[in-house]
């Protein structure tokens, strides 16, 4: 999936190289680089902690210090804002944080005591260079103990505002979810921006079954269970670091969230054909298709991002798919400067790669990806109007750019890990009035029959309003005229 990349972090200093980091030092070394520098929350904890000496315990706990704050920091700003004298927009940013990660704990874990979250918060900000704001942030701190919460907004007098209290959502967000699908379906959204997403694999089915692989979780202690719509995916718990999983590590399997799994399905790839997939690292997506094919036939594998191709190529090898050419190739600039990499280079160079029409096409899009916040909170922080739009503008783009490449006949799934009207309903109503000879098929032979829910009402898949928690995806599958 391609959702729209922020600016890579800044790197940790060198002198962190090999030195011990206690879990709240990196939490907020981590969540001021995301603010600094605006992105993706996982990426900055990844280079922040690769040169630091971290125990699993400590990592674990700055990993969910970041991520809490990062859901909730809306509700935790308007809770600080009540016991300090000073509002927090008008704080330091290492004060700020500080005293962010610090009320997480109070208010949202019961494990830690609160001694302790008070106490390493103190040192933590009397370390900073500059003015001494320790004495500032232990008298907050312990006003927030000492002080009971205060009522949450009425909804009955300002639905917006309580909403984005409550649920950690920014009210321009809330608003349009509103006006958009209603409050019953709003608060359900921001609900869900709030909660954990579970751990979801998808067994690949080149190297085994589902059931043999839940049996092998089993015998390992690892309690699984079967999803109730992917017919191959399942739901961990309590199985540690997911990195860690051998059978992760032997290509049994993929992490990849079960709305997910389904869009592949809806394409109905068959083995021997040609494929495109147009935006694909780092894989996913990719390697689900070439499991469906049975690895026969080819699958031609575009992205713009070297790294994150990279990774596509690394997924593919572990997985065993070998009929994937991965290329790096941006559509929106159709160069000819652009080259094949990987695997690839043993194959046509582009544009060859893209003169024979293919049989089926898939568009996972870049979008604004609000239908993933609770995987990417940081997104509640980031994010604005203007990303929609700019979303939108690329998705329409790069479906133009890709619907000359579909044989006569042939089918394209456009997908995008959002409900926005303008990424998803409105981007098919522009797409098709431009294109008369692209038609719209319902998707519900291809989804099973489990999740006929998940099907709107003009046969499009959109997975937000549910109770499989699943992301928030929308898909529809188009036939081009023969």
């Amino acid at each position: 999936m391609g959702t729209p990349k922020y600016p890579s972090p800044t790197k940790p200093p060198a002198s962190t190289t090999g030195r011990s980091w206690s879990a709240r030092k990196i939490a907020a070394a981590t969540l001021q680089t995301i603010e600094r520098t605006r992105a993706f929350s996982d990426v900055v904890f990844d280079q922040i902690t690769k040169d630091l000496v971290v125990s699993e315990r400590d990592r674990h706990l700055a990993f969910e210090l970041v991520y809490g704050v990062l859901r909730h920091y809306i509700t935790l700003d308007w809770r600080l804002n009540q016991v300090s004298r000073k509002p927090m927009v008008r704080l330091p940013l290492t004060v700020a944080t500080t005293l962010r990660v610090a009320a997480y704990q109070l208010l949202y874990l019961d494990r830690i005591p609160a001694s302790a979250a008070v106490n390493e918060a103190v040192q933590l900000i009397r370390k900073q260079p500059g003015h001494n704001w320790s004495g500032f942030v232990n008298a907050v701190l312990r006003n927030l103990l000492r002080q009971p919460a205060p009522p949450m907004p009425d909804p009955a007098v300002d639905a917006t505002t309580s909403l984005s209290i409550r649920y950690a959502c920014p009210p321009w967000l809330v608003e349009r979810w509103q006006q958009s699908f209603g409050l019953l379906h709003a608060e359900h959204l921001c609900q869900q921006s709030v909660g954990i997403p579970p751990l979801t694999i998808r067994t690949n089915s080149l190297r085994c079954s589902r059931s043999a692989l839940l049996t092998r979780f089993q015998s390992e202690g690892i309690l699984a269970q079967e999803n109730a719509v992917s017919p191959v995916g399942l739901t961990l718990d309590k199985c540690g670091n997911p990195g860690q999983l051998s059978a992760l590590k032997d290509g049994s399997c993929y992490v990849e969230d079960e709305a997910a799994q389904l869009i592949p399905l809806l394409l109905d790839p068959q083995p021997g054909e040609r494929i495109l997939d147009a935006c694909a690292a780092p894989g996913g997506k990719t390697t689900h298709l070439g499991q469906l094919m049975k690895n026969q036939g080819s699958i031609v594998a575009l992205d713009r991002d070297q790294g994150r191709l990279d990774r596509l190529v690394s997924n593919c090898a572990r997985l065993g798919i070998s009929i994937v050419r991965p290329a790096l190739y941006d559509l929106l600039e159709q160069s000819d400067a652009h080259r094949a990499t990987g695997p690839s280079k043993a194959h046509d160079a582009l544009p060859a790669l893209l003169a024979q029409p293919f049989d089926r096409i898939l568009v996972d899009a870049p979008c604004s990806a609000l239908g993933i916040l609770r995987r990417h909170p940081e997104g509640k922080l980031l994010k604005t109007l203007s990303t929609i739009q700019q979303a939108q503008a690329l998705q329409y783009q790069i479906l133009d750019r890709v619907c000359d490449l579909l044989r006569p006949g042939g089918i394209l799934v456009y997908s995008a890990c959002s409900i926005e009207p303008e990424e998803t309903t409105e981007i098919l109503s522009g797409f098709c009035g431009k294109h008369p000879e692209f038609h719209p098929e319902p998707v519900t032979p291809w989804v099973p029959a489990t999740g006929q829910s998940l099907m709107t009402n003009h046969g499009h898949l959109c997975t937000a309003f549910q109770t499989f928690n699943m992301d928030g995806f929308f898909a529809c599958r188009l036939k081009k005229s023969s």
